[in-house]
């Protein structure tokens, strides 16, 4: 226990081991998906996967599925705020003239 009272959780071995897993068989179906060559799909799945890995590492490995949820607002705050600033900065390049 911590001074002012928290618990401090501790995930199964188990958990982790099937999380480890999940990511290595994301990772070979990014690898997969990206030698086929889909179009527009090898472009979006990659990031699509590689979401669902970032959320998996973020939840379990950084433990934020455990913390209160004030964190996990500030988690979205900054990745929208991420979102925007790297779309106006596409929207920027991709309309400058040459």
């Amino acid at each position: 226990m911590y001074e002012n009272g928290e618990k401090h959780y501790i995930a199964r071995y188990t958990t982790l081991v099937m999380v480890w897993v999940s990511l290595i068989g994301l990772t070979w179906l990014t690898v997969k998906i990206s030698g086929i060559g889909f179009g527009t799909f090898s472009i979006i799945a990659p990031f699509l996967i590689a979401s669902i890995k970032a959320f998996l590492v973020v939840d379990y490995f950084m433990h934020l599925k455990y913390e209160r949820p004030f964190f996990k607002w500030i988690l979205l705050v900054v990745l929208g705020t991420v979102i925007i600033l790297a779309w106006l900065v596409y929207e920027d390049v991709a309309y400058r003239p040459l």
